[in-house]
């Protein structure tokens, strides 16, 4: 009887589709997802494994998601460099700062946005903050910048040649103190000048420079009044320390009346 020997069926290696090349098995719009989800939303990396499962059905592990993370790094940085550039390529320049907890430290974050962009920065508390923000990444070039856009902050007006912004809210604290004559006047006067700086497009040069002048001479008048409590004291002090820059955005084009866009861009690092 004939013997026929079993021949075991040879490898076939069929070639990937389009857009499944070889490296990572996962696409770009699940990277661009795991790393909204983990960066933007906080979410752990353990729950963000099994939100993955739940909504896609897909099974990954945490230790692929730490790598969709890490080689997002590069791009990350390279972007990050070109926010910079363009940042000091402007004349204006706004900013704003908090407080983190980095692992078991507290550090400092910095934000300087654009119009459409914003560059986030961290540095380590273990100094001052003036001394955090002149050493920081743009923060080393802003010594001398043109002009700058910061929260009413003594550190920032001493680095930086600041258009500084007196917050309504410092303005609205003095009134609730009890300060009858310089805060209220105070607060309609700011409110004046933010509805200008929203009107600012549709006006040319000379009646901006003619608006400034006279939201000047309003302040002069303000000024020359004994605000009615230690608060407004205090806040009528503070004005005479920034009372030149107070009203550089009307006619300068470049600035926004609040710095209210840096609190913005801050606002979901700080939550």
């Amino acid at each position: 009887m004939a013997v026929s020997a079993r021949v075991a069926p040879s490898a076939f290696k069929a070639e990937p589709p389009e857009g499944l090349e070889p490296g990572s098995p996962f696409g770009p719009n699940l990277r661009a997802f795991v790393i909204y989800l983990r960066s933007v939303q906080g979410i752990p990396l353990a729950r963000l494994s099994h939100v993955l499962r739940d909504l896609f059905g897909l099974d990954i592990s945490e230790g692929a998601l730490v790598n969709i993370l890490d080689a997002s790094r590069e791009p990350f940085a390279m972007q990050t460099s070109l926010i910079k550039a363009r940042l000091l390529a402007g004349t204006a320049l706004a900013s704003d700062e908090t407080g983190m907890r980095v692992g078991k430290g507290n550090w400092w974050l910095w934000v300087f946005p654009s119009r459409r962009q914003c560059r986030l920065h961290r540095r380590q508390n273990t100094a001052p903050r003036r001394l955090c923000m002149r050493s920081s990444a743009i923060g080393a070039r802003i010594t001398g910048f043109r002009t700058a856009m910061a929260a009413r902050w003594a550190g920032q007006r001493a680095s930086i040649r600041s258009a500084s912004r007196i917050l309504i809210r410092d303005v609205q604290y003095a009134i609730d103190s009890g300060d009858a004559v310089f805060a209220p006047g105070l607060k309609g006067l700011l409110k004046r000048a933010c509805a200008i700086g929203r009107r600012r497009d549709a006006l040319t040069d000379g009646t901006l420079k003619i608006y400034e002048a006279d939201l000047n001479r309003r302040l002069d008048r303000l000024m020359s009044l004994i605000p009615a409590d230690q608060a407004g004291v205090k806040l009528q002090t503070i004005i005479k320390k920034v009372r030149r820059h107070l009203f550089v955005f009307v006619t300068n084009r470049d600035l926004t009346a609040t710095n209210n866009g840096s609190e913005r861009a801050l606002r979901p690092c700080a939550v």
